[in-house]
């Protein structure tokens, strides 16, 4: 009785096990801080302090990819950027990569003046693409595996979508990032508390721990991990409109200390600068979306099984925002969801606690 009482509770939270997503907001936060940066540059003293601090965010995963969209990206054509929230560099937390407990793909589009956050829940099953041997886990464990070069290669599969950009940050520099922006106001839709931090229903004024905490808390919302993820997309948006504000600007150093330490990417210093001249405009509006999953067991893990149906309609949505005709997805998680379905595996609506097999697949 008790143990299935408690694989009932797991159920509940599958999709939902990771305790630091609020790593969603620092990604966001660090392409706010990026926009900020550039937006200095009108100062030759604050360039400079802006360049030096850009640089040290510098990692590329694939040079060639790099150059190449590079060249789209000078022609203002729509940009797709995958968002990365890990769990490292606090809480004793010392790992070089860290599992990615929030992912968003950003697309950003300078015609239509609208960016567009999709989060992608990080229980999700995918493939470890570029993994030694077949891999399929949970989507949050490919930055750990392989770094940031792995993350991007399983969610453009997974998806079909070209990402060759990334933006990652760590816990630490959450704290530091809105405290840097001068806070953040989010309007909360029901009272709860969470790590010390009391949230009451109605407009808030958040410093860096209390948008900390109201992007982690999970178990007090009605929606659970779908509830998360929406007050991290709110954080980010709340973080792009103080980053803009003119007394972000007193707090620039400040801004810039937090980035340099705790954010990466493979943006050049100068492709942020030109993000910020050619897509600010798309910062105005921001729309956002997710992948809703089916909650499952694996190998007697908790996790969340995409269906090929919401895949394919997040994959359509994404290519069109990039400007991109509609395809049809064939991936190893397409292929494993057809083998489960024609063992029963009920993927619309279930009313009972699944296991979901992982077949080896042949190329």
């Amino acid at each position: 009785m008790a143990k299935h009482a408690r694989r009932d509770r797991l159920k509940a939270q599958a999709g939902t096990t990771g305790k630091k997503s609020h790593h969603v907001l620092k990604w966001i936060l660090l392409t706010v801080i990026v926009i900020l940066f550039a937006g200095a540059s009108y100062g030759v003293h604050m360039y400079i302090q802006a360049k030096t601090a850009l640089d040290k965010t510098y990692s590329s995963v694939d040079t060639k990819k790099e150059k190449k969209a590079s060249v789209t990206l000078a022609k203002r054509d729509p940009l797709g950027v995958l968002l990365l929230g890990t769990d490292t560099g606090d809480e004793g937390r010392t790992e070089v990569n860290g599992n990615s407990d929030t992912m968003i793909v950003a697309t950003v589009s300078q015609s239509t003046k609208k960016t567009t956050l999709t989060s992608i829940p990080r229980d999700t099953l995918a493939e470890m693409v570029g993994a030694a041997s077949f891999n399929f886990r949970r989507i949050n464990a490919a930055n750990n595996i392989g770094g940031s070069k792995m993350a991007l290669a399983s969610v453009s599969s997974l998806l079909n979508v070209p990402l060759t950009y990334y933006v990652s940050i760590n816990m630490s520099g959450l704290k530091q990032i809105v405290n840097a922006v001068g806070g953040v106001d989010v309007e909360v839709a029901f009272d709860f508390a969470y790590n010390g931090s009391s949230f009451k229903k109605g407009q808030m004024h958040l410093n860096g721990q209390q948008a900390l905490d109201y992007a982690r808390m999970r178990k007090d919302d009605p929606e659970n991990d779908y509830g998360r993820q929406k007050r991290q997309r709110q954080v980010i948006t709340a973080i792009v409109k103080s980053a803009s504000s003119v007394g972000t600007i007193a707090n620039f150093t400040k801004l810039l200390n937090a980035i340099s330490t705790n954010m990466q990417t493979n943006f050049t210093t100068n492709q942020m600068i030109d993000i910020f001249k050619n897509y600010r405009v798309a910062a105005k509006t921001v729309s956002s979306d997710y992948i809703k999953g089916v909650n499952a067991w694996s190998n007697s893990a908790a996790i969340q099984v995409a269906p090929t149906a919401e895949l394919q309609r997040i994959s359509d949505a994404i290519r069109s925002e990039l400007e991109l005709s509609q395809e049809t997805l064939d991936n190893a998680v397409t292929k494993e969801n057809a083998l489960n379905g024609q063992s029963g595996f009920i993927f619309e609506n279930p009313t009972i606690n699944q296991n979901y097999t992982i077949y080896p697949l042949s190329n």
